[in-house]
């Protein structure tokens, strides 16, 4: 999947680099569930739901990896499924579930 792919995916005005570091929003509640998680943006005010225990394993690794190819990597993710998980991470970038990392100095 191309870089070019990948922003389609996150739709206009939104700019989603897998080669960048992000995190779980602070305005995001994770609710943890059998199917994976419902997802509440508490800026927002919208429910949605990660479809799979790995999505949200992935979403909570976030920040504690150096991009988001590290992220899906650590959770276990295929090669053959990593294409549609970084949409799926491209559309939550788009609807603020998930955003760039600050640097740190």
């Amino acid at each position: 999947m191309s870089t070019k792919d990948i922003a389609a995916a996150a739709g206009p005005g939104v700019d989603f680099d897998p080669g960048t570091a992000y995190r779980c929003s602070p305005q995001v509640s994770l609710r943890p569930e059998p199917f994976g998680a419902l997802v509440y943006h508490f800026g927002t005010r919208k429910l949605s739901f990660l479809k799979t225990p790995e999505l949200v394993a992935v979403v909570k690794g976030l920040e504690h990896h150096p991009d988001v190819h590290a992220a899906v990597e650590a959770a276990g993710v295929t090669e053959s499924e990593r294409p549609a998980y970084l949409r799926a991470l491209a559309g939550l970038a788009a609807s603020g579930t998930i955003e760039a990392r600050p640097l740190t100095p």
